[in-house]
């Protein structure tokens, strides 16, 4: 049974919740530099890249990436326009209020790449000095 407190519980969240957002800010800054994606526009591409019709409706991509309605329309119109287009908009036809996004063939490359780097950023931070086991031991006592 576990003996904890709150007050060490909110210690051990607080320490969870710095981790996640060193490697957050490690991860958007290597994107950034690298791929010219924010660490949102990462996960709208791999979000939809993992579809099987390879594309999302915007209210569907919204709650996924954790954006309002304003701010993922705003994402998806940058990613049209940037680079010749990562995503492409169409409305749907069963429905014209829908509107989906695609990926194009650009963004897929583009996922590809920053994938690669995404996954040795947060190897990276993961075999910090500690950081492992500081997690191991933060999840098992929470």
């Amino acid at each position: 049974m576990n003996t904890f407190n709150t007050d060490e519980r909110l210690i051990r969240w607080l320490s969870l919740s710095h981790i996640q957002s060193r490697i957050n800010d490690e991860l958007e800054r290597s994107l950034q530099e690298k791929h010219g994606l924010s660490l949102k526009e990462f996960y709208a591409l791999h979000f939809i890249s993992q579809t099987a019709e390879k594309k999302l409706r915007l209210q569907q991509l919204q709650e996924m990436v954790d954006l309002s309605q304003s701010a993922v329309s705003r994402l998806v119109a940058r990613m049209e326009a940037r680079n010749c287009g990562s995503l492409q908009r169409h409305v749907c036809e069963a429905d014209r209020r829908g509107i989906y996004t695609c990926i194009t063939e650009l963004g897929e490359e583009k996922l590809q790449k920053a994938l690669q780097t995404f996954n040795e950023v947060l190897q990276a931070a993961l075999l910090e000095q500690g950081l492992k086991k500081e997690l191991q031991s933060n999840l098992q006592e929470l």
